[in-house]
């Protein structure tokens, strides 16, 4: 008898929770969405499978809670970090390994920013340095989340970490959060890669709204063909400039760069390839196994979560306008020259939202062909929010 009853308390059945029951309907819900609509599917599916896997109670694939307050006399290194876990909370399951020792180590953002570096053309930029303003201007996102969120009663941290949202940059706002504010990781990566994926839906109507039929029918020059030279100098320059400006940007575009040059130098092209193909692919499973797992009920289900999420659309829509908005400041100045609409890339949703731009002036000039002008502010706004988010580092961390 007492034998079945102990396999009767096994059943993860009896210990599913209300909680447990919702985010396993969200996880479902994630993995809808990435097949049907293809919304990032290559982050939003393994993250919501994984919300599933680890909301089965007693499954034992996560056994560590995600946040953890660790005592005065326990060091933050990874090293005592996982030796006090494992003598409080037993045993630690695949999910907390990759949790603790790829994500929270930002090992895993990192190795993206190589691998999206690698991927990156910076030519356009290159070819026109005033975009890159732009890309800076579409940083007015970050600071409307984050004066907004301090507004809503979250701490400084935690506003940092869900300002970097309006970055429209995933792997920056996993690095900023996991060392500002890891208890609303799962959150603020769920907004981060689900806007992302949005962003068609999102821009359109921001952009149409502050940019007449006129400016967005306005065509611009053609880019100046730009040297390979110019391209292997860029991302050493930009790399030793940032490193000494901005210190705790430097892993972030340092590795970025690193990744760019071997795509420049035209001398590894084995590197670069794996860079861009067998790295990201490997590194991205293991971004979404390792945000999925921390997608449990009693982490997640909270009010802060729904906040996190709804700020994330400030974030995003801020972003957009701060663009445009100084995109038509520019085309004043330049007599009409730039169309104002490519401000809207700057938000360094690669190349989603330059593709946006391009589509519609599409629409308002079949002829009209400016994406390459827009891919200028697309990849100033990746290095416009690492260094926000080393700004915020240097300052909060």
């Amino acid at each position: 008898m007492a034998t079945f009853l102990d396999f009767f308390n096994t059943l993860g059945l009896l210990h599913l929770t209300v909680g447990n029951v919702i985010m396993i309907i969200v996880g479902l819900t994630l993995v809808y969405l990435a097949i049907r609509y293809e919304m990032e599917p290559l982050l939003l599916l393994p993250i919501g499978i994984t919300a599933v896997l680890v909301n089965l109670p007693l499954s034992g694939i996560a056994n560590w809670p995600v946040n953890v307050n660790l005592p005065e006399n326990v060091s933050s290194s990874i090293f005592d970090t996982i030796t006090y876990m494992g003598q409080h909370y037993g045993e630690p399951g695949l999910f907390d390994l990759i949790y603790y020792l790829l994500v929270k180590t930002e090992v895993i953002p990192l190795l993206i920013f190589l691998g999206l570096g690698a991927m990156t053309d910076f030519g356009p930029m290159i070819a026109d340095p005033k975009t890159a303003l732009l890309g800076a201007a579409a940083q007015l996102g970050v600071f409307v989340a984050m004066l907004t969120a301090l507004a809503l009663g979250f701490n400084l941290n935690q506003s940092a970490s869900i300002g970097i949202v309006g970055g429209a940059d995933g792997p920056t706002t996993i690095y900023l959060t996991t060392k500002l504010a890891p208890e609303i990781l799962a959150a603020t990566a769920v907004a981060a890669y689900s806007y992302m994926s949005l962003v068609p839906l999102i821009q359109p109507p921001i952009i149409k709204a502050l940019t007449t039929p006129e400016e967005r029918k306005i065509r611009m020059e053609q880019l100046r063909p730009v040297s390979k030279r110019e391209k292997i100098l860029f991302p050493v320059i930009t790399m030793v400039l940032i490193g000494l400006l901005v210190p705790s940007a430097a892993p972030l575009m340092g590795m970025f760069m690193i990744g760019n040059l071997f795509r420049e130098s035209g001398v590894v092209q084995r590197l670069s390839k794996a860079a861009q193909e067998e790295l990201m692919n490997i590194v991205t499973i293991f971004l979404g196994l390792g945000i999925g797992s921390t997608m449990r009920a009693e982490s997640f289900l909270t009010a802060q979560t729904l906040m996190i999420l709804g700020l994330g659309i400030v974030a995003f829509a801020s972003a957009t306008a701060g663009g445009v908005l100084f995109g038509k400041l520019m085309m004043k100045l330049s007599g009409g020259k730039i169309n104002p609409m490519i401000g809207a890339a700057g938000v360094s949703a690669v190349p989603m939202s330059a593709r946006v731009v391009q589509r519609i002036a599409s629409e308002e000039d079949p002829g009209n062909f400016i994406l390459m002008h827009a891919m200028g502010p697309n990849v100033a706004g990746v290095i416009g929010t690492a260094v926000v988010a080393g700004v915020f580092l240097a300052l909060l961390g």
